[in-house]
């Protein structure tokens, strides 16, 4: 069942119209290329162009009796198009229909998901180079590591999603390919030009081998890579997640007038948005080791992966495109509080500077364990006290035997950590 939040573009793809028209397509394309060779009547390719049509309640009314989707289609056609219908699917298998159908689908759903991406990484250098040089404490292990800007996380996450960008374009080119190949795919009822006239027609490429069906490695490519977007994607919902915790209130999701956070605290302002985003990239996932496990069928074929593609493939594209959609519209609302980012940073009395310490009494003769041990002393002292770890420093005769107190003070100079933010910058957007 397509999810009520389905953006409409992207879920009419897997409409039982749309699926129709193409399989409809792909046979009549077929039957052109056959006139053209001159192994059927051109009239009847002109009928079936002309004349093609079917309805989805009827197509459903045959198959209940047939039991075979492509037979009763191709009845259905049959019955609008007239006796020149006993040329449709001349030569072909279901799979060279359903195969190359699939192509078309995943092609068109990721030129929509191309386009999310663009809009998404347009959205983040925005919001990067907003807060290029708005100083934010960075984090590692959840713990307070050394200053950064909040703009380089964004640049961090834009050559992300770049990456993804380039992967997806990628994914789609191995995922575009045609087969018009027959029973086991050896071309002995159909001439190879037939497909590469339908391929071309339909903007694919040939599969080299098909074997009857498509090689399922290229649909496995294809699902893994947006379950590496999805992946992407819950990063960095979970960092507006922690940064919208109360405790850190360094930036939040929009919330708008009106709007209420819990049925029973009305002071509550949640990340329900990336909370979302962070399910729905759990769904994509979940595309993955299923698709992964079609790649091994038996022999030339088996329909093992059809049942399993009939539902990853709207449900991926369609998660996916609602999550792109979703993301760009928080970075887009996304509030950034410099100020509490700065109050955060300063919590631990300036232990930030704990590296450049250890440097400098290196550099000033020390050994690397004498200086750890020398600057983790007073650094613990600040962790437990909530002292200044400067006055610490300055009070401590052997930080001082080998530091000036200009060159302590020197050492807790902010500008020190954002130097390169101008090079990251250039390397990441140039």
């Amino acid at each position: 069942m397509i999810p009520r939040y389905a953006r409409p573009e992207m879920s009419s793809i897997w409409s039982p119209e749309s699926k129709y028209a193409i399989w409809l397509e792909i046979e009549t394309l077929a039957c052109e290329a056959m006139a053209e060779l001159g192994e059927i009547p051109v009239e009847a390719a002109k009928a079936i162009r002309e004349r093609g049509a079917f309805e989805v309640d009827r197509i459903d009314e045959i198959e209940r009796e047939v039991k075979h989707d492509i037979i009763a289609f191709t009845t259905n056609v049959a019955e609008h198009v007239g006796e020149e219908a006993r040329f449709l699917h001349k030569g072909l298998t279901s799979s060279d229909v359903l195969d190359t159908c699939l192509a078309v689908q995943l092609s068109r759903a990721s030129d929509i998901l191309l386009r999310e991406l663009e809009g998404l990484l347009e959205s983040i250098k925005k919001r990067a180079y907003e807060h290029k040089d708005t100083i934010t404490i960075g984090r590692s292990h959840g713990i307070h590591a050394e200053p950064t800007t909040f703009g380089v996380k964004l640049a961090g996450y834009y050559a992300e999603f770049a990456r993804n960008l380039e992967r997806l374009k990628t994914a789609r080119a191995e995922i575009a390919t045609c087969a018009i190949s027959g029973a086991v795919g050896t071309y002995a009822n159909i001439d190879p030009r037939i497909e590469e006239y339908v391929a071309k027609n339909l903007g694919l490429a040939q599969e080299p081998v098909s074997t009857q069906v498509i090689p399922r490695d290229r649909h496995a490519a294809f699902f893994c890579t947006l379950g590496v977007i999805a992946s992407s994607i819950e990063r960095l919902a979970t960092e507006i997640r922690h940064l919208q915790r109360t405790e850190v209130l360094e930036a939040e999701e929009f919330f708008s007038s009106g709007q209420k956070g819990s049925s029973a605290m009305p002071h509550k302002r949640n990340p329900v948005l990336t909370e979302n985003l962070t399910g729905l990239a759990r769904l994509v996932r979940s595309a993955v080791t299923p698709a992964l496990e079609n790649v091994a069928l038996w022999h030339e074929r088996d329909i093992s992966h059809s049942s399993v593609e009939r539902g990853i493939g709207p449900d991926a594209t369609i998660h996916l495109d609602f999550a792109l959609a979703r993301l760009k519209g928080v970075m887009d609302g996304l509030v950034i509080y410099p100020e509490n980012m700065m109050a955060n940073m300063n919590k631990l009395g300036g232990l930030h500077n704990s590296q450049r310490v250890l440097l400098a009494l290196v550099g000033a003769g020390a050994s690397r364990e004498d200086a750890y041990r020398l600057v983790q002393r007073n650094a613990m002292i600040t962790w437990r006290e909530g002292t200044s770890f400067r006055e610490l420093l300055l009070k401590d005769a052997d930080v001082t035997e080998k530091l000036s107190a200009d060159q302590i003070n020197d050492l807790f100079d902010l500008d020190y950590h954002t130097k390169r933010v101008d090079e990251i910058f250039n390397r990441v957007f140039s």
